[in-house]
């Protein structure tokens, strides 16, 4: 039968980082995470989510093979701002075994209970601000840049356990010349517009990354405030992330609305690195992940639209459809192959139905579920 074990120490967070490594070995679609950023991700003192945040990490274990993992999840921001006490679990991935789906299931929900929490929600690595969502639609292909992948038989797993959902998020799809890009003629006309209100659109500047971040970080905790268990970004977890997004970052795909020098909106679509991680064993950059890395970045030719936002005050001036029409008008210049926009909350209608009139499929959807403890 099946143990379950506290991860501690190094080593058994190796183990914790790799067991997906083994569990998808067979599975073409399967998209390794970098070793080590899940390493740095989960070690206390190197990811700024730990400032705020408990967590536990658990292994399932059967004789000397891991046959699951789990964490249990405290985000002291998240109860603090929404004024619960939520837990959240996550970094789930098992063997098709309801036994042992269980134990671990058990392993964090116990472990969230002795620690004041009445609910837990997931699977979330660490909030909705990262890797989130259980893939329920849309088993036909590898996921896209920083969007989750499982195999089919876990929503079974979850729902026997007690699990109901909450929330559907959705992704779409869009590829060459199956999208509608009148938004790009309208792109002149509608920035001419803006510019007697004294708004303009721009790419975002590298040279002064630092200064860019730090407007863009007060963007981005007003303009998505409202969405599911969104929490501001500390001045820490923004800086985090927006350094490793600067690592794909490409200027072509990152656009900016300012008003007389104060940023009102922006748009990021990232390349999809997957196309590169895909290749990348066990996630390794040594001895020739690294390469293949730097070598494969210019041959990518699929973007992931992740973030448009727009500040209360500014929404419904045609400064979305810019934003839009600019990056449009990059995918077309550089002959890319798909675009995927994700996500976005199945109910949230100002969102999706533009993105439907465009042309978007919406081809996988992901769902956050949650029980009462």
């Amino acid at each position: 039968m099946a143990q379950i074990v506290a991860v501690t120490g190094k080593k058994l967070l190796a183990k914790f980082v790799d067991f997906p490594h083994e569990l998808y070995k067979n599975d073409p679609f399967y998209v390794p995470e970098l070793h080590i950023a899940q390493r740095d991700m989960l070690t206390p003192g190197k990811h700024p989510f730990h400032d705020h945040a408990k967590l536990q990490l658990f292994l399932a274990v059967e004789g000397e093979q891991i046959v699951g993992r789990i964490a249990a999840i405290i985000n002291g921001n998240h109860n603090a701002t929404k004024g619960v006490t939520e837990g959240f679990f996550g970094f789930f991935d098992t063997i098709n075994d309801k036994a042992v789906s269980s134990l671990l299931l058990n392993a964090a929900q116990n472990w969230l209970k002795e620690n004041g929490q009445t609910s837990v929600m997931g699977p979330v690595n660490f909030s909705t601000n990262d890797i989130c969502g259980l893939l329920v639609k849309g088993f036909d292909g590898p996921p896209v840049a920083m969007m989750p992948y499982n195999a089919p038989y876990y929503l079974d797993l979850l729902e026997d356990f007690g699990f109901t959902k909450k929330v559907d998020l959705r992704a779409y799809r869009y590829t060459t010349g199956n999208y509608d890009d009148r938004s790009v003629g309208l792109i002149d006309g509608l920035e001419n517009r803006l510019k007697r209100s004294n708004i303009i659109i721009r790419k975002i500047n590298l040279k002064k990354f630092k200064e860019e971040a730090a407007a863009l970080r007060e963007v981005y905790n007003k303009a998505w405030d409202q969405n599911l268990g969104f929490v501001p970004m500390t001045d820490r977890e923004f800086d985090y992330t927006a350094n490793d997004l600067k690592l794909v970052l490409d200027t072509d795909f990152c656009y900016i609305a300012e008003q007389e020098g104060k940023i009102v909106a922006f748009a990021l679509a990232i390349p999809d690195i997957n196309q590169i991680l895909i290749k990348i064993k066990r996630g390794r950059l040594f001895p020739t992940g690294l390469i293949k890395l730097l070598l494969g970045k210019k041959k990518i030719n699929g973007i992931r639209i992740m973030l448009l936002g727009v500040i209360d005050g500014y929404r419904k001036m045609g400064i979305e459809a810019c934003l839009y029409g600019r990056i449009i008008k990059a995918f077309k210049a550089r002959n890319f192959q798909y675009a995927e926009a994700s996500w976005t909350l199945e109910d949230n209608d100002m969102v999706n139905r533009p993105i439907e009139n465009i042309g978007g499929k919406l081809y996988r959807e992901y769902r956050i579920l949650e029980k009462s403890i």
